[in-house]
């Protein structure tokens, strides 16, 4: 994902408001899912017992059908389907667990890795999965050059594995070895804590090296802002996976159909198609008018409301933050009393009830309670508005004062279904203690997150993190490793811990570090914890289970129907 606020393509496509055109859009839809369906019931066996096709709304096009130059969930949503890890996570949880790899052992220094890799697994082509496979993939990374080194097109190894063979003094990685068919030594230059919770990104995805030679993957163009992406994440992804690509209309929709050749669990569907519904309301009429079976991001408002009509609310397990940031840069966010009467002033428990699904957990620290390091005694600045006034009186501003308040329009997050609630809610809070605010909403991408990531021109501001995988590091390592723009302060102290947090390999080790750089975080203020909202999937009534998680790993192989 995810930011969530990570970098995204200039050309990505934003969400829509109702119009005429979206309406006629969605009547053609529904005449192209009724037909679909038809073809499906067609074709189906005559012992079948289920329809095979599933129709699921995608809230946009994905970034790339290449996940190794994808960043966003419809990318990652997509991937997950075509495409397997060395490593996966436990069903129902953020957890590493083998896939692609049987099993794996590391060196106590935490530098050499060994995978016993499945056997008897072939990619979509036909071309064997095997150690030499790894590597060449590995390798890949490793060598990505020019543009594919930019953030906004290899986000995660340049995010993660920090440097590439033309800057090895950076680099995390440093080596592949196929030791035998089964058998892959990966050696890392620098202790990385969270290598093997990162193997189940779907950047980090096994791909067919044959397919990828052949479709050119690497032919990338453009510029960072506006890469032109190669043939092969266009039109010609080629995995290990339970299904197979099969056509991307731009724009509409990608269908996708199980892979025979499986080495897993064949489940029931046998063909995907996502189809692209930018707008929220568009996607739960489309539910509704049984054009589609499911859809993701649910507006807290629709959930009750689906429910009470037979349809099934599904919610992950919490593993994101909402939080407001708040830039040093401006002069009165500056003053450490000032932040911490902020952090009095909002009424959480209110937010949560008023603007946030339900299932959501309120925030005290920048991670969810399941992951390492999470301390539960940190500062928790509880809503007393009363001390909010006394601590805005101590910083000199006992009449209060004027704020510029940052929030994004046009947008649902998994952190953030309804951003403006979210803003309305907490300005009536601030203003009850002194604080006006100056409303400054702008477009989510690319105005919003230019605007708070890219420069000084912001004031308290909204944001959040879909957690990528069961990693302190992946959260605020994320947020507060270095000097941001966002947050317009420099602490090198705390810096230095979270680097040297990162590094140590001995996870009994590693959790006292964490809980002291949360407190330390507590402390200093730089943003307000709001809390850990739980993403909603809502579908129809044929949908018996749907294998919900935290970090959106749902393979739909593992969807179980009843008609």
């Amino acid at each position: 994902m995810t930011h969530n606020g990570r970098p995204k393509r200039t050309a990505a496509r934003r969400f829509a408001t109702i119009t005429t055109s979206l309406a006629i859009g969605a009547l053609v839809l529904s005449g192209c899912a009724q037909s679909e369906r038809e073809d499906a019931d067609a074709g189906a066996g005559a012992d079948s017992d289920v329809n095979s096709t599933f129709i699921f709304a995608a809230s946009s096009d994905p970034q790339s059908l290449d996940p190794a130059f994808a960043s966003d969930g419809e990318s990652f949503r997509v991937s997950r389907q075509i495409f397997e890890g060395l490593v996966g996570t436990e069903s129902g949880t953020a957890n590493p667990a083998p896939l692609l790899a049987e099993s794996w052992e590391n060196s106590e220094d935490g530098l050499v890795y060994d995978f016993k890799l499945k056997e008897g697994v072939k990619f979509h082509d036909g071309t064997d999965f095997n150690a030499e496979a790894v590597c060449a993939n590995f390798e890949r990374w490793y060598n990505f050059e020019g543009i594919q080194q930019a953030a906004s097109v290899g986000y995660y190894y340049n995010a993660l594995f920090k440097g590439y063979k033309d800057s090895p003094e950076n680099a995390v990685y440093e080596s592949c070895e196929p030791v035998s068919e089964s058998e892959a030594k990966i050696t890392l230059a620098k202790p990385f804590a969270g290598f093997i919770a990162s193997l189940s990104l779907p950047a980090f995805s096994m791909q067919s090296p044959a397919a990828m030679e052949e479709f050119g993957a690497d032919e990338i163009s453009g510029t960072s802002e506006a890469p032109v992406l190669s043939e092969y994440a266009t039109g010609h992804p080629v995995g290990t996976g339970p299904f197979k690509f099969g056509s991307w209309d731009n724009g509409q929709q990608i269908e996708l159909s199980f892979n025979e050749e499986y080495w897993g669990e064949k489940g029931q569907i046998e063909r995907i198609v996502f189809r692209v519904i930018e707008d929220p309301v568009a996607r739960r009429q489309a539910l509704e008018g049984g054009d589609i079976d499911g859809y993701d991001l649910v507006a807290p408002a629709d959930t009750a409301a689906l429910e009470e009509a037979g349809y099934k609310i599904m919610a992950r397990d919490p593993f994101t933050i909402l939080y407001l940031g708040m830039n040093q840069k401006v002069e009165e966010l500056a003053k450490l009393e000032v932040r911490q009467a902020i952090a009095h002033a909002i009424d959480k428990d209110a937010l949560i009830k008023q603007t946030l699904p339900e299932g959501t957990k309120k925030a005290i620290e920048f991670i969810p309670d399941s992951v390492n390091g999470y301390n539960p005694d940190v500062e928790a600045y509880d809503y007393d508005p009363e001390k909010a006034k006394q601590l805005l009186a101590d910083a000199g501003y006992e009449d209060g004062f004027d704020l510029d308040f940052n929030y994004p329009t046009g947008v649902s997050r998994p952190y953030m279904p309804t951003p403006e609630q979210v803003f309305t809610n907490i300005s009536a809070q601030l203003a009850e203690v002194g604080i006006k605010v100056n409303a400054q909403p702008d477009k989510w991408s690319p105005d919003y997150l230019d605007r708070i990531q890219g420069g000084a021109d912001h004031g308290i501001h909204l944001l959040g993190w879909t957690g990528d995988y069961n990693d302190t590091d992946n959260f605020v390592g994320v947020f507060f490793g270095g000097e941001k723009p966002e947050f317009g302060f420099n602490d090198p102290e705390l810096f230095g811990k979270l680097t040297e947090a990162r590094g140590v390999p001995v996870l009994e080790e590693q959790t006292p570090l964490y809980e002291e750089i949360n407190a330390d975080i507590a402390e200093l203020v730089p943003a307000v914890p709001l809390a850990h909202p739980a993403p909603s999937l809502a579908f129809n009534e044929r949908v018996d289970s749907f294998p919900t998680s935290p970090v959106n790993d749902e393979v739909f192989n593992e969807i179980k129907l009843n008609k």
